[in-house]
């Protein structure tokens, strides 16, 4: 899908990505370039907040919970110098509260860690007042499940007992999940 502008020729894409899981950015990035996005990323907030200054993209995805601070800060930002631009905010954290506080400060779509490239652009790219069509084949509930204990054992420092005691787990329970590989899409 690309847009054109008024000439008849492609208009650019222009996408800031921001996250500090920077593993994850690269590879979101690559697949967004891929799909035509001029693709700038960002890991904290201080460092969005300057791109977005700079840059005033089209488009931008931006995680919640950033190092340094929320990705909310980043939205408000991007407003003002991009009234017209599409948000999406991705979180591995959601709740109805920062949910709804993305969107009064004009995120367009509000999505859950693991989000994939497919979804993302879907909902980036969908016209205001839409609903983008759900993903052909989504993750299933196990996949998800599987990714967000994942997540959330990565920033626990790899600590079991952490990891156990805040996804409310018994610790013998998680580590047999640990020692599984993940299940199929």
């Amino acid at each position: 899908m690309t847009a054109d502008n008024a000439d008849g020729g492609e208009a650019a894409r222009s996408l800031l990505l921001v996250d500090d899981d920077k593993i994850w950015l690269q590879r979101l990035a690559t697949a967004m370039d891929r799909r035509g996005f001029d693709v700038t990323m960002a890991a904290s907030v201080q460092e969005a907040t300057e791109l977005a200054r700079k840059v005033a993209p089209d488009y931008a995805v931006i995680d919640l919970r950033l190092e340094d601070g929320s990705g909310l800060d980043v939205v408000g930002i991007l407003r003002e110098v991009r009234p017209d631009g599409r948000i999406v905010m991705l979180t591995g954290y959601g709740n109805i509260a920062t949910a709804v506080a993305a969107v009064k400060l004009g995120a367009v779509d509000y999505l859950s860690k693991p989000a994939d490239a497919d979804a993302i652009e879907a909902a980036l790219l969908t016209k205001e007042g839409e609903v983008p069509d759900p993903p052909e084949r989504p993750m299933s509930a196990d996949r998800v499940r599987w990714e967000h204990i994942q997540r959330v054992y990565e920033l626990c420092g790899r600590n079991v007992s952490e990891t156990a005691r805040r996804l409310n787990m018994h610790r013998r329970t998680l580590q047999r999940i640990l020692a599984k590989h993940s299940p199929r899409e």
